[in-house]
């Protein structure tokens, strides 16, 4: 077995040692005291009386003299010793002050100045009563002949029914440059050539006065005027009626007195009873809220929704969680189908078109990145060929064969007729290139016509070209190449597609089989074209 580790005396204690500094480091005995300041050359006080806060750190018995600040003191307050160890008046300027000097009702001496303690917090009269030091019962503390002064004679000047005070300062201060926003919707379409209007309303919280905006839409139509109310105090009962001067004034005067000077200020009586004022309400910041709808001279403005500084306001004073928005948009008006005359028959149908959207007709723009992307050149390139046939019941055209180009930059056709010889027939161009309608539209309506597109073109397909039905028999290289490559356009081109059809024959897998098992018998490991088909 492993021995135990052995811990000597000395580690011991300094283990000890360093536990005791830790749980003493974060005690801190606090007294009450106070010092008798003389004021020399001075009538209205001889000394003044100034109190101080002792804070003795059991730690490293270290100790900090703080004053606490006093309103219009005139005095230099806070750290008045900074935190380290004081030594003991003379003789024992060589001992320094320890936990056992302390007590209620005692002197301390620092520097040359007297403190004397008259009380202790709770935690401290406890830490002396466990360490064996009886606590002296908490002395009083004198008053300041000097503030006792200054205390009655603003008594005396203070009357004993003051005026109303009308200061403002405090709410401008806290409340400056903070703004409430509401976004506001007044319905005014009841009226003769009304509309919905959408605003924003601002209350301003340093003076509680409002300012509304309007948001014009753009080609509303209306002057670039934005300001929809001019900043001030809106009245709750508005518009109201006309009243005398000085009937809505914020205060009445009664009477001025004072002698007139350039530098005096007049002195005036205010009527506190208020017996001739008109009391008129206006809106606060409570009477605001989503879905509430306010007066605004006579008209009904909804508040609908509000920013985020304005909801954090109102959560952290009036306690509201409930920001559900209301929307403010209109109603979209009934979608009206856009109808279009027939097509002329001057011109393409997309030419006609263009004619009947604008009064001043521009030209049909067509795909110019596909042109650059699909145009060919004159070369075979970008360009589908198909060896078609014709399918008609005459004897004379059936062996007409055919060469059916589809140009891929502008989805056009051209249809090629190869000379032969002693045939009958002049052969060349059959139809230039030109994009060609599907069957069975009309020649004048009102909406464009459907072309044949390259999905539409494989081989075995039967495609109507004017009227002429062709049987593309066969592709060239690249047009098989093509088709390939894009197999999500071409199904017939897939190979996956042909092997899940060919998958999905259960019925005649077991024929199949016997088909490709006989093929690989023989020696030629052929199947014929019929067998396979």
């Amino acid at each position: 077995m492993a021995s135990e580790p052995s811990v000597s005396f000395r580690d011991y204690r300094a283990l000890s040692l360093r536990a005791q500094v830790y749980f003493r480091a974060i005690k801190v005995l606090s007294f009450d005291a106070y010092l008798e300041d003389e004021v020399p050359d001075k009538r209205q006080e001889n000394y003044r009386i100034r109190r101080y806060k002792i804070y003795f750190y059991l730690e490293d018995d270290t100790i900090q003299v703080n004053e606490p600040a006093l309103k219009n003191s005139g005095l230099p307050q806070g750290t008045s010793i900074r935190r380290h160890r004081i030594s003991l008046p003379p003789p024992d300027e060589d001992q320094f002050y320890t936990v056992y000097h302390f007590n209620v009702g005692t002197d301390v001496v620092f520097y040359g100045r007297t403190f004397k303690i008259y009380d202790c917090d709770t935690f401290t009269k406890n830490f002396l009563k466990k360490i064996g030091v009886k606590v002296n019962p908490p002395r009083q503390c004198p008053e300041d002949p000097y503030l006792k002064l200054r205390r009655e004679t603003l008594d005396c000047v203070e009357p004993l029914c003051p005026y109303e005070s009308f200061d403002t300062l405090k709410q401008f201060l806290n409340y400056d440059r903070k703004v409430l926003r509401f976004f506001c919707l007044w319905d005014d379409s009841g009226s003769m050539f009304g509309d919905r209007r959408e605003l924003i309303l601002r209350y301003f919280l340093s003076d509680d006065t409002i300012e509304i905006k309007e948001a014009l839409p753009r080609n509303s139509g209306r002057d670039p005027v934005t300001v929809f109310l001019k900043r001030g105090k809106l009245p709750k009962y508005g518009p109201p009626g006309v009243y005398q001067p000085g009937q809505l004034a914020d205060q009445t005067v009664l009477n001025m007195y004072g002698g007139y000077s350039v530098n005096r200020v007049y002195r005036y009586l205010l009527d506190k009873c208020k017996l001739e004022k008109l009391e008129q309400e206006f809106y606060k910041d409570s009477d605001l809220s989503i879905g509430t709808t306010i007066n605004v001279w006579g008209r009904k403005v909804l508040l609908c929704d509000c920013d985020k500084f304005t909801k954090t306001y109102y959560k952290t004073k009036y306690g509201i969680e409930n920001f559900t928005s209301i929307s403010c948009k209109a109603p979209s008006p009934p979608k009206i189908e856009r109808k279009f005359p027939p097509y002329t028959g001057f011109g393409s149908e997309e030419d006609s078109l263009r004619s009947c959207i604008g009064l001043m007709p521009t030209p049909h723009q067509r795909d110019f990145k596909k042109f650059m992307e699909k145009d060919s050149y004159g070369n075979i390139s970008n360009r589908l060929r198909f060896f078609a046939k014709l399918i008609t019941q005459k004897c004379a055209d059936m062996e007409r064969l055919f060469i059916i180009s589809y140009f891929l930059s502008d989805d056009a056709i051209s249809v090629f007729e190869p000379i032969e010889r002693n045939s009958g027939f002049t052969g060349g161009m059959f139809l230039k290139r030109s994009r060609v309608k599907k069957p069975g539209q009309e020649v004048f309506k009102s909406e464009l016509s459907e072309y044949i597109k390259a999905e539409e073109l494989y081989i075995g397909a039967k495609v109507n070209v004017n009227g002429y039905m062709f049987l593309l028999l066969n592709a060239d290289e690249y047009t098989l190449k093509y088709m390939e490559e894009n197999s999500d356009k071409f199904p017939f081109s897939n190979i996956e597609l042909a092997l899940q059809k060919v998958k999905e024959e259960e019925s005649k897998s077991r024929e199949l089989k016997q088909v490709f098992t006989a093929a690989d018998c023989m020696h030629t490991k052929m199947v014929d074209y019929n067998t396979f088909r």
